[in-house]
């Protein structure tokens, strides 16, 4: 049997965590187009029965049980060159602020363990709680950090990278802990209308990958040697290759696949926690 441990800090792992320093050099991109035709079928049908979904759900709740069951081994955060697996599955979304342009962050905890519906209706309460300031300490934060005056704002951002990213402390007074950004990012930018964009890994997040959806639209696809009218959305992901390779972007990628094209999987529980819950 295979000590956990070693399912995480393999040889290679060690090493990059050497090689690279946190993301802003170990960034490594990819993108995949994924076939929504029938989850916007899912969400028509269920908005049709008084049940409010969204793609950006969907692909939460996707997120969620990837993690947890295809490739847990990305669940998981650089300390002190060592990959450390985290307790909890958990998806940072991206919402919008509202005026300004300016955005924020809810976590969906245990994202692993919810149906769509619970990701719904939780992303609609917890954005709504961001916008009035009083969901993510962390991002709560950068409007205090964005009154420091510059150049002393960027020396306190280094110091703190190094406590929290290099030396590995928490500082939970200032919302910066090993969870403060989840285990993954899910941004839709296809709400602002782009179909494809590479993000930025925020260097002090301790993200393995941030997931970009991009803007869903009909196209001309070949199915089973015909052309045949899809509805595609592109999805884009930055990844910490400390943490990740294209070996854990193809699982990661496949998995989102199979759940985003047959959604009605993530109309219940997973089959595990309901005969273990």
């Amino acid at each position: 049997m295979v000590d956990l441990k070693d399912k995480y800090n393999t040889p290679w792992r060690k090493m990059s965590t050497a090689i690279y320093a946190p993301p802003n050099e170990g960034k490594v991109y990819g993108s995949v187009d994924m076939d929504v035709t029938e989850a916007i079928k899912f969400i028509e049908k269920q908005r049709r029965e008084g049940k409010y979904i969204t793609l950006t759900h969907i692909a939460t709740a996707a997120l969620g049980r990837a993690l947890k069951y295809d490739v847990p081994e990305i669940n998981a955060f650089v300390r002190r060159g060592k990959l450390v697996p985290r307790d909890d599955v958990v998806v940072t979304v991206a919402v919008n602020m509202g005026e300004g342009g300016e955005m924020g962050s809810v976590r969906i905890r245990e994202a692993h363990r919810k149906t769509v519906f619970e990701i719904a209706g939780e992303i609609i309460e917890k954005a709504k709680a961001a916008r009035s300031g009083t969901e993510n300490k962390a991002m709560r934060n950068k409007y205090i950090f964005s009154k420091i005056p510059w150049p002393f704002r960027r020396w306190l951002f280094r110091f703190l990278k190094w406590l929290t990213n290099e030396l590995g402390f928490q500082l939970k007074s200032l919302g910066l802990t090993h969870n403060a950004f989840g285990s993954i990012l899910l941004s839709n930018i296809g709400s602002h209308g782009l179909s494809i964009g590479m993000g930025a890994l925020f260097p002090a997040s301790k993200l393995p990958a941030a997931v970009f959806m991009g803007y869903a639209e009909e196209k001309p696809v070949v199915r089973n040697g015909e052309i045949v009218i899809r509805t595609i959305m592109p999805v884009a992901v930055t990844i910490d290759h400390r943490m990740m390779d294209g070996y854990h972007g193809g699982k990661l990628a496949s998995s989102g696949k199979r759940y985003i094209e047959n959604p009605e999987l993530l109309a219940n529980p997973p089959k595990e926690e309901t005969e273990t819950g």
